[in-house]
């Protein structure tokens, strides 16, 4: 691997010898590893070698082609990068019953996931992504994930940060150098510099100053990157508690973990190096906003907001009953789709329509056209729906790639109407039986664009 001079430079003062053994680590292939979606996956006998500090995760002994696994497309799993998978860890000591969260840069997922799995039902995860390109990926994700107290954002930090005092815990996974991904991304070599280091310190720190006021005093923000350097790293912990006077805090680990203390003696923080530990560069730390910056938010609705919900007319019936629990919900509408959201933090979600750009929140029930009603994607994925309110259909996998590819459908000896494709009774998506065919009602920007169909089934997780 031809990594920068400046680079070797700069790892050798920081790490001394070690430098040498990191350079040989980041050689080979990078690990493969995924993490269980615990809400929708039970089985995972196939499954043995497990990453020390997250319980649903896993490595693999090889990469498979997951694009042709239908439970990839399920959302059973979500393939991720092992090391990131500690911030489960962080959040799990310190979330509580009806916690707001926020995941600050988002895309792709893979942390959003890791912390949608953490959530009891009183508990609510913002997504965020600045990026919208980024922003439709990971409302895909997170569709997928199929966890309904959830809604994805478009935001630009400084206008969450307009949001005062509303978040229990806040993630910042900074964007930064990379310089823990070299062996994952070539483009990450070429675009290094001392220089660009230096740019990204200077915008994390624009980043963290604009969504600080959005953190309740007593909150904790989890501050993260994938690079080495002090710069981007213990340097920005050190900024954050002078500039303010957040206190750098510390949760327990197993030493067998072989994580990495900070480099600076007074910031606590956690090192992930390759050659280590098993997964890519990372780095993470700990701050707690201070007490007494707490006040309450407060908001008035403001009724000519065009995205507010039509109060106008209830849901039918029958239809709550698609998902489980219905009890449980509010049920309303926006922009000519019904949603259902967990009772309790509607009040919540109205404040957030306010303020911030959201596309997606809790579970999209579907929409009507004249008197037809069609069931959405995210009904499908959503792992509180009622399986027993559809007729289903349990696919083959070549009929599953077939559906995913967004390709017709015959579906013989079935009833016309709309229909639940499962896979391994893994519900996979809708489809409306016309007779001669079936219509697939797949999301078009998710279809399965590769023609590469391999000669015999994917199947990860069985």
């Amino acid at each position: 691997m031809n990594l920068p001079s400046d680079f070797r430079i700069q790892t050798e003062s920081l790490i001394g010898d070690e430098a040498k053994f990191l350079f040989q680590a980041i050689e080979p292939e990078s690990p493969t590893s995924i993490r269980i979606n615990k809400r929708k996956t039970r089985n995972t006998n196939k499954l043995n070698d497990k990453i020390m500090w997250c319980d649903n995760g896993y490595y693999l002994s090889e990469r498979p082609q997951f694009t042709f696994d239908p439970l990839f497309h399920a959302g059973n799993y979500y393939v991720q990068e092992a090391s990131s998978m500690f911030i489960g860890e962080i959040i799990n000591k310190f979330k509580k019953e009806n916690s707001r969260i926020l995941d600050l840069c988002a895309a792709p997922g893979g942390k959003s996931t890791l912390i949608a799995d953490s959530l009891d039902n009183k508990s609510l995860l913002v997504s965020n992504e600045v990026i919208r390109s980024r922003a439709n990926i990971l409302v895909e994700n997170m569709t997928k994930w199929g966890n309904p107290n959830v809604i994805v954002a478009n935001n630009d930090p400084a206008k969450i940060g307009k949001v005062k005092n509303f978040f229990d815990i806040i993630l910042v996974d900074a964007p930064c150098s990379g310089e823990g991904m070299f062996r994952k991304d070539e483009m990450a070599i070429s675009e290094w510099s001392l220089e660009n280091v230096k740019l990204c310190k200077e915008r994390q720190q624009r980043i963290i100053a604009d969504i600080w006021s959005s953190l309740k005093g007593g909150g904790i923000l989890i501050y993260s990157t994938c690079t080495y350097n002090l710069e981007e790293n213990e340097k920005n912990v050190q900024w954050m508690c002078d500039e303010f006077g957040a206190e750098n805090i510390s949760i327990d680990i197993k030493e067998e973990w072989k994580i990495t203390p900070s480099l600076i003696d007074n910031i606590t923080a956690y090192r992930f190096f390759p050659h280590k530990t098993k997964g890519e560069g990372f780095f993470c730390a700990i701050l707690r906003k201070p007490e007494e910056e707490n006040a309450t938010f407060s908001h008035s609705k403001n009724k000519k907001n065009k995205k507010n919900s039509s109060p106008k007319n209830d849901l039918a019936t029958g239809y709550k009953k698609y998902l489980l629990n219905d009890n449980m919900f509010k049920f309303y509408s926006r922009a000519n789709n019904w949603h259902a959201i967990a009772e309790h933090l509607y009040d919540d979600i109205e404040i957030l329509n306010e303020h911030l750009n959201i596309l997606s929140e809790g579970v999209n029930l579907g929409e009507f056209k004249g008197k037809d009603f069609i069931p959405s994607q995210s009904l499908a994925m959503s792992t509180l729906i009622n399986k027993d309110s559809f007729l289903t259909y349990e696919l083959t996998w070549e009929q599953a790639i077939a559906y995913l590819r967004k390709e017709a459908l015959l579906l013989p000896d079935q009833p016309k109407g709309y229909i639940l494709l499962t896979y391994e009774e893994h519900p996979l998506g809708f489809v409306k039986n016309i007779g001669n065919r079936a219509n697939n009602l797949y999301p078009q920007e998710w279809r399965i664009r590769s023609g590469n169909i391999p000669d015999k089934e994917v199947n990860v997780l069985e």
